[in-house]
C-alpha cells in the first residue's frame, strides 16, 4: 500500500505565510471564506487588505477585526517554543487526503511527523464512557487493522478515542484537538498525547495557541478527524453522540462508514445499531476493515485549496449593482442552493460567489450541509 509519488507543489515563503495565518485568524474568516479570497485576490496580503470594504458590503456595521502582524508572529514562535510548526495547506507536507475536502482548514499546526497521514488511514471513534469490552475489542481490532499499514486517527478523547491511540502508536496514529496544541483536553491523556509524537505519530489543530475548546469546537474537530481517513469505525455511541456527528460527516464525505454491534440493551450500542440500519458495514473483525479499504488505496486526487497553494492573480471584477441586489433579495432564512440561487437571479457564479463572501465576512451568512445557504438576521 503505497502512497502516490506526487509532484511537487510550491511552498509558501515567509512573508506568505505570516499573511495566511493573519488571514485565517481574521474575524468571520472560515476555510471556505479563506480559499475565497485566495482565488479572488491572489495572496492574502492582497485580501487582507480587502477585507475592510468586503465586510462592510456585507452589511457589516463596525469594522471587521483583522489579525495583527504581531500577533501571528507571536504565534509562529509559541509554535516553535513548544517544538510545534504550521502546515500550510497545499505545500507538500500538508495531508494529500484531507487537501481534497471542502472545508480543509487553511493552517494546520502540527507536534510530530506528519509523514504519517501520507499513508492509509482510519479513523477510529466512539463512547468517551466505553465499557470494559469496548476498550478491549478497540484496541484487538486496531492492532489487527495497524498490523496491515492502516494509521488511526481520533480526536484525543476518554474512552474508545484513547484507546485506539495507545494501541496505534506503534503502528501509526495521528490525534486532532478541538483546542490549540498548548491546550490538551482532557488534560489526563497528556502522557498519551507525549507517547504518540514520541512513537513517530502526530498531535494536529486548526484552532490557534491558546484557545481553550469549546462545546462548538468537537463537530469542528470531528469534520477534520473524519476528513483525515479513508474510513470511519464507530466502536460504541449512544442514539446521541458526537461519534455519530463524524460518521454522518464522514458519510457525506464519502468515506466508508463501519460499526461494531452491541446488545440492544446497552445504550452505548444505540447509536452503532442504528448506522448498521442505515447502511454502515458490520464489522467483528479487524478484517472487515481491511478488506473494504484495500480497494481504496488508490485515494482521491488532491482537489482545489486555492490552486494547492499557490498565489496567483486577481478573478475578475466584482457583480453589477442589479445582480448584487437580485441576489440579496433571493436570499432568506431558509437554505438555499447555490445553483437554484443562479437560476432564479440570473447573476454570475462569480458574482453569486462574491456576494456570499461579503455576507460571510460581515457575520451575515449561515453555511448548511450541502452548500445550502441562508442570511442571519
Amino acid at each position: 500500500m503505497t502512497p502516490r509519488r506526487e509532484a511537487a507543489r510550491p511552498r509558501l515563503d515567509d512573508a506568505q505565510r505570516l499573511a495566511w495565518l493573519r488571514l485565517i485568524r481574521s474575524e468571520n474568516v472560515g476555510p471556505i471564506s479563506f480559499r475565497a479570497l485566495i482565488n479572488r485576490y491572489g495572496g492574502a496580503e492582497a485580501a487582507l487588505e480587502a477585507l475592510p470594504d468586503l465586510a462592510a458590503r456585507g452589511g457589516s456595521k463596525r469594522r471587521i477585526r483583522i489579525a495583527e502582524k504581531a500577533a501571528a508572529e507571536a504565534e509562529l514562535a509559541r509554535a516553535e517554543r513548544l517544538g510545534a510548526r504550521f502546515l500550510f495547506q497545499g505545500e507538500a507536507d500538508y495531508p494529500p487526503i484531507l487537501l481534497a475536502t471542502e472545508a480543509a482548514p487553511p493552517v494546520l499546526a502540527i507536534m510530530g511527523d506528519p509523514a504519517v497521514l501520507a499513508r492509509p488511514t482510519l479513523a477510529v471513534v466512539g463512547a468517551r464512557n466505553a465499557s470494559l469490552s469496548g476498550v478491549k475489542l478497540t484496541r484487538q481490532l486496531v492492532a489487527e487493522i495497524g498490523a496491515a499499514g492502516f494509521v488511526i486517527v481520533s480526536g484525543l478523547a476518554r474512552g474508545i478515542d484513547a484507546a485506539a491511540h495507545e494501541a496505534a502508536i506503534s503502528t501509526g496514529t495521528a490525534g486532532v484537538f478541538a483546542g490549540g496544541l498548548d491546550k490538551p483536553y482532557p488534560k489526563e491523556n497528556g502522557p498519551l498525547m507525549r507517547r504518540i509524537v514520541d512513537g513517530g505519530g502526530c498531535l494536529l489543530s486548526e484552532m490557534p495557541f491558546g484557545w481553550e475548546p469549546r462545546a462548538v469546537d468537537f463537530p469542528r474537530r470531528n469534520r477534520i478527524v473524519a476528513a483525515l481517513a479513508h474510513g470511519l469505525l464507530v466502536v460504541e455511541a449512544a442514539l446521541r453522540s458526537g461519534s455519530l456527528i463524524s460518521a454522518r460527516l464522514a458519510g457525506e464525505m464519502g468515506r466508508l462508514v463501519f460499526a461494531v454491534p452491541g446488545s440492544p440493551l446497552d445504550p452505548r450500542a444505540g447509536g452503532t445499531n442504528k448506522l448498521l440500519k442505515d447502511g454502515a458495514l458490520i464489522v467483528t473483525e479487524g478484517k472487515d476493515v481491511i478488506d473494504a479499504l484495500r480497494p481504496l488505496d488508490s485515494r482521491m486526487e488532491p482537489g482545489f485549496a486555492a490552486s494547492q497553494g499557490a498565489e496567483g492573480s486577481f478573478l475578475g471584477d466584482g457583480p453589477s449593482e442589479g445582480e448584487r441586489g437580485r441576489i440579496l433579495e433571493a436570499l432568506g432564512t431558509a437554505p438555499a442552493a447555490l445553483d437554484d440561487l443562479i437560476a432564479h437571479t440570473g447573476a454570475s457564479p462569480a458574482a453569486l460567489q462574491l456576494v456570499l463572501l461579503e455576507l460571510d465576512l460581515a457575520g451575515r451568512l449561515e453555511r448548511h450541509r450541502g452548500g445550502y445557504v441562508s442570511l442571519v438576521f
